[in-house]
């Protein structure tokens, strides 16, 4: 059963070949097709060798400070040489694999010491500012109006009983209980009059 099965399965070697023959056929130039796919899988592993320590001496203290096309190009290089074995590649191949694809760095970069209290600091500042900004303005804004006072609302409730408003659950009803109108604290000095508007 096996030997049909492996029968059955064609190698990589003999797909090649087939790939081979089926370019032969409508372009007539079987060596040309079949040298440029040999070249083809020279060149994938010939870019694949191991790269050398001093290039990843010391990747954590020095990916920071190089350049992006540099950077870029170690990567591409790491990443070709993760593509094959792994038991292929160097101790310093990995962890200067795994430092780059997870490292500390780039988004992941922890933050500056004293950051925390730096933004403490800057809040502070603001509420600060906001609360002399709000002192300021209400230094020089008009007084509040004479209705905003508790004895000027209580004659507005008794207005309010002498017109019968809201007879069945307002102020004019029987039992009320509510402040009514009343919402400010009494006012200081003498109590409003009538020709008060």
């Amino acid at each position: 059963m096996l030997r049909s099965f492996s029968r059955a399965a064609p190698s990589s070697a003999s797909l090649r070949v087939h790939s081979c023959r089926l370019q032969i056929q409508p372009t007539q130039l079987p060596i040309a097709t079949c040298l440029l796919e040999g070249q083809r899988e020279q060149r994938r592993h010939a870019g694949i060798h191991a790269i050398s320590n001093p290039t990843l001496a010391g990747i954590e203290k020095r990916w920071e400070g190089m350049p992006p096309q540099e950077q870029a190009d170690l990567w591409m290089a790491l990443r070709d040489r993760m593509k094959t074995d792994w038991h292929e590649m160097t101790l310093q191949e990995k962890k200067a694999a795994y430092w780059i694809a997870f490292g500390p760095h780039g988004p992941r970069a922890l933050p500056p010491p004293g950051e925390g209290k730096q933004v403490f600091w800057y809040t502070m500042l603001g509420v600060g500012i906001s609360a002399v900004i709000f002192v300021i303005i209400r230094q020089f804004a008009r007084p509040p109006p004479k209705t905003m006072n508790a004895q000027y609302q209580a004659m507005s409730n008794e207005y309010l009983k002498s017109q019968k408003t809201e007879a069945i659950t307002g102020v004019s009803s029987e039992g009320y209980q509510g402040p009514g109108m009343i919402q400010s604290k009494p006012r200081r000095g003498p109590p409003p009059s009538e020709d008060d508007e």
